[in-house]
């Protein structure tokens, strides 16, 4: 750290940085740890593995911790809550996951480093995010800067894919968040063309759509006649192709993912189905399953009015119906999440390590931070950075881990004083 960061430093945040440096062998140590425990959503066991190894980080912090187990019928693992209360500073949630996309039939890709880098089932997504927390807080409470404040951890095990009902998978998030005024969560760090950190500010929501169409099936011969109509796939692609024309917009995307059209069509899954159909014969069905992905409330029920209004202009002889899934609520960017970042830049910089800059919405998928955005201020993509996520190669800069404990330590110093 040079002496222009250093001066930007108390003595105090100077000691906290020495601490964290102090402490990265055995943060990669406790890295190297869990990503050897597979963890996929659906095992169940290894995710309950990770979460005992890092509720005893916990438990030696001083935090009151709890394993909250969901509902069998639900089929998911549970969630690690740690929990401390006092009364300086901001309340502060700090958001994690213990799941991978890698489950226990996978290949397992042991942790492997080679140099600046290392590789393993989720060393980045998010392993890596959870290490820094710890060592985040690791640091402050070496430093007696723990001591009075209010801070709640929640590690969810089902982030990769979220159990239903989600009123139910991420209840207990909420309610910490309600309890809270900011929200921080550990979603690998995104860097910009540049290679700059960036901090995100702003997610857009993962909701779906069905689109079920019907038609009059009759002889190929008659189609586009008043008494035999359009059929349903053509009456199909014309709703989709009015989407396309007529919501284009920044931040809004409506994606169909699968389409089925024909005399006979069976959906029999979320991602499966059979469609039997002639050349010669009029279509009488379709179904498509599609993804609607919008930054605010107000932007989502805009484009829902517009996607019905677009469904009821049936072409003669057909009829359809469109209905939508809400999944993961969008986080708008709100004045109070560029504050947060504003502050978290700021640490960052004075650290020598440089400033963070709002990473573009539309860049990063859905994630928990979005279930607690409506009810607080809110940051993410404060964690590791790496390439290859949610991919057999993914794997770690290294060197994030330790910079990313520098940056939340001092962004939970500045918070809770």
């Amino acid at each position: 750290m040079g002496s222009a960061a250093a001066q930007s430093l108390t003595s105090e945040e100077e000691r906290i940085v020495a601490i964290v440096k102090g402490n990265s062998p055995k943060a990669l140590e406790l890295l190297e740890k869990t990503v050897n425990i597979n963890s996929g959503t659906m095992n169940h066991k290894g995710v309950r593995e990770v979460g005992k190894v890092f509720r005893a980080e916990f438990d030696k912090l001083g935090f009151k911790t709890q394993w909250i187990d969901m509902p069998k019928e639900m089929q998911r693992a549970g969630h690690l809550v740690a929990t401390r209360e006092g009364k300086q500073g901001k309340r502060v949630l700090m958001i994690g996951h213990l799941d991978t996309v890698f489950e226990a039939d996978s290949p397992m890709a042991k942790w492997e480093r080679q140099g600046d880098r290392a590789s393993g089932q989720g060393v980045n997504d998010m392993k890596g995010g959870d290490v820094i927390i710890i060592e985040a807080l690791r640091a402050l409470k070496a430093a007696g800067a723990l001591d009075n404040t209010t801070i709640s951890v929640i590690f969810t095990g089902d982030e990769e894919n979220a159990g239903d009902p989600k009123e139910i998978s991420r209840r207990d998030m909420v309610d910490l968040a309600k309890r809270s005024d900011v929200a921080l969560a550990f979603e690998a760090t995104v860097l910009d063309e540049n290679g700059k950190a960036t901090g995100t500010i702003g997610r857009r929501s993962s909701t779906s759509w069905d689109l079920a169409v019907k038609g009059k099936q009759g002889h190929s011969s008659g189609i586009f006649t008043a008494s035999a109509g359009y059929g349903a796939v053509y009456e199909t692609a014309r709703i989709l192709d009015a989407f396309r024309q007529q919501l284009q917009e920044p931040n809004l995307t409506f994606n169909p993912g699968m389409i089925l059209g024909g005399t006979e069509v069976t959906h029999s899954g979320p991602s499966k189905g059979t469609a039997f159909g002639k050349s010669n014969v009029i279509a009488n069905s379709a179904i498509v399953k599609g993804d609607l992905r919008f930054l605010t409330p107000e932007q989502g029920e805009q484009a829902r009015a517009r996607m019905r209004t677009i469904v009821a202009q049936s072409l003669p002889g057909t009829s359809a119906e469109i209905t939508f899934q809400d999944g993961y609520p969008p986080m708008a960017p709100t004045a109070g999440n560029l504050k947060l970042l504003e502050i978290y830049s700021k640490a960052s910089a004075d650290a020598g390590l440089g400033p963070i800059a709002a990473l573009p919405p539309g860049l990063r998928g859905a994630g928990d931070v979005q279930f607690v955005a409506p009810y607080v201020d809110s940051l993410d993509g404060l964690g590791a950075t790496g390439k290859g996520a949610h991919a057999p190669g993914e794997d770690l800069d290294v060197r994030s881990i330790e910079q990313g404990a520098i940056r939340t330590a001092l962004l939970l110093y500045r918070l809770t004083r």
